[in-house]
């Protein structure tokens, strides 16, 4: 090992999701005529899953093929194809498929959540879900497969449960979609987007039924917590998720749903030289603990990108500040309601609905990909997002 090398400050970021691919693009942009830091991005696969078009990809509609090698080529990063086995916070390693070992001195931990599948029996073993495009090509396969008149069952009716029983009701209208969940589609939603999203809802044919309880997943249907069952040739199963165990299995302070406990500046308030982006961090802002989405993801990556940056350079790292704006979501391929919202996510008055919500929320879901191309080039331009005002500031418990 030369002197150069010796000298460089190794960067590892796992996950090449939307948080961890933006930490990674922006560290490898901003040093990379400077030689003095290495980055290294981990991930299982070398195509950039989009996870807001994976309802899509679970009825059958192609997307395009993201190649996560190409996208960081001429940046200086390294990439490594694997799964992340094991963490040693202590002597700072991580283990890849069990038989490789990489050293860090600064880690981005960006592993982040999946659909909870243990949490009711049966999930695991007869539920489809959307935690991957392979995940989301075998609902696809087994929709093709389905007789006239066959119900599918969309068990949580969160935005994702919404997406994705429109999306399956557009595309096979031969089917019947039944729609579970405790509580009403768009509840968090103002009065005329949720209007219209049932309309929309209704017109496709899915049947909603609201404060329905699923207490175990069968080979041909679910059963509900008043004892009633509702039969289902497929489940797809979009209620609750989870983080991998392996920050708590590290020894870092994680809260009680397994995510990173971050201080203002994205760093693991149990080991400083761990940053945590995405929804794979509990990170705290005046309304609360952020929500996983694209919109908040991305800009943690950034955050903890310029945070290493000021630490190398001998500076404090800036408190991460992050204010919601929208809630888009998909009713299939013509429709949508765009809910836009204060910083704290709760819904303003303005909404966009029909076709013209249709085109904005196509214009989000093909924005990342944009935006990583246009950091590679500039990366000032992904320092730009709204900082949420008052909403925003963490007031002092003294």
């Amino acid at each position: 090992m030369n002197e150069a090398t010796a000298q460089q400050h190794e960067v590892l970021v796992l996950g090449a999701g939307y948080a961890g691919l933006a930490a990674a693009i922006q560290l490898a942009a901003r040093t990379r005529k400077r030689g003095n830091l290495r980055v290294t991005l981990v991930n299982p696969h070398d195509t950039f899953t989009e996870r807001l078009r994976l309802h899509m990809t679970a009825t059958g509609r192609p997307t395009a093929a993201m190649d996560i090698p190409q996208l960081l080529d001429g940046t200086g990063a390294t990439f490594v194809r694997g799964w992340v086995t094991a963490v040693d916070a202590e002597a700072k390693t991580v283990r890849i498929d069990d038989d490789r070992v990489l050293h860090y001195d600064t880690l981005v931990y960006g592993l982040g959540s999946v659909t909870d599948t243990a949490a009711v029996p049966g999930v695991d073993d007869h539920a489809y879900t959307l935690d991957s495009p392979q995940d989301a090509a075998l609902l696809a396969d087994r929709l093709t497969r389905l007789d006239d008149g066959a119900s599918v069952v969309v068990a949580g009716s969160g935005l994702t449960g919404v997406e994705a029983a429109a999306e399956i009701a557009e595309r096979y209208p031969r089917l019947q979609v039944v729609l579970l969940g405790r509580q009403e589609p768009g509840a968090n939603l103002h009065p005329k987007a949720k209007a219209h999203l049932d309309a929309a809802l209704a017109r496709l044919g899915v049947q909603v039924r609201s404060g329905a309880e699923v207490v175990k997943v069968l080979p041909d249907g679910v059963e509900l917590a008043d004892g009633t069952g509702v039969p289902a040739a497929a489940v797809l199963w979009t209620s609750g998720t989870r983080v991998p165990p392996l920050a708590a299995a590290a020894g870092l302070t994680v809260d009680e749903r397994g995510r990173v406990v971050t201080d203002s500046a994205l760093r693991s308030v149990s080991h400083p030289d761990v940053h945590a982006v995405g929804d794979a961090a509990a990170i705290r802002q005046g309304y609360g603990v952020m929500h996983g989405t694209c919109q908040g993801g991305m800009p943690t990556g950034v955050h903890a990108a310029l945070s290493i940056l000021r630490l190398l350079a001998g500076k404090q790292p800036k408190p991460f500040r992050f204010g919601y704006y929208h809630t888009p979501v998909s009713l299939g391929r013509s429709d949508a309601v765009v809910q836009f919202t204060y910083p704290d996510d709760s819904p303003r008055r303005i909404v966009l609905t029909g076709r013209r919500a249709a085109k904005y929320k196509e214009t989000v879901s093909a924005a990342p990909w944009a935006t990583f191309a246009r950091m590679k080039k500039m990366p000032a331009s992904g320092a730009l997002w709204p900082h949420g005002g008052r909403h925003t500031r963490i007031r002092s418990t003294k």
